[in-house]
């Protein structure tokens, strides 16, 4: 990867709808070198997909919490983590040091749903401890690409 390719990535961070010709605009480059680079990032897995970003509160999924959990045991992760992936409502899930061994990023529609979602971890074997945050607004919500491409 070069330049090049993190300002066609910052690009379709931006609007992976947008059309290469617009990209090509926009960076300085023909059209079909800069659909070659985002196939070239595509076969190489630097680009694995595309998706669509959901504003949960117009889903009615208006309540996010922060979830850290402890395990009495790492012999105890595989189920734990099983559980997490099939649940629906935990979105992220970070494995940590420090305190915790888990962090949880869960949206749901409702307390009642969230207080489930909750027992239901509590409730897991090898569940030594949870602390929950509610997330009142989200300041900042994105990934990164590195490195910085501000320079032209």
């Amino acid at each position: 990867m070069d330049y090049i390719d993190y300002k066609i990535l910052k690009e379709l961070k931006a609007n992976a709808r947008e059309k290469a010709s617009v990209i090509s605009e926009k960076i300085g480059l023909s059209v079909s070198t800069v659909i070659d680079r985002i196939r070239k990032m595509e076969d190489s897995g630097i680009i694995s997909g595309y998706t669509v970003e959901i504003n949960q509160k117009k889903t009615g999924n208006d309540m996010t919490a922060l979830m850290e959990v402890s395990l009495e045991h790492p012999k105890y992760y595989d189920e734990f983590t099983d559980m997490i992936r099939n649940n629906p409502n935990i979105v992220d899930c970070y494995y940590l040091t420090g305190e915790f061994d888990f962090i949880l990023k869960v949206i749901t529609d409702s307390s009642d749903s969230l207080e489930m979602i909750h027992r239901n971890i509590k409730s897991m074997d090898g569940v030594s401890a949870t602390n929950t945050h509610f997330v009142l607004k989200s300041v900042k919500n994105e990934f990164s690409i590195l490195p910085n491409i501000e320079k032209d």
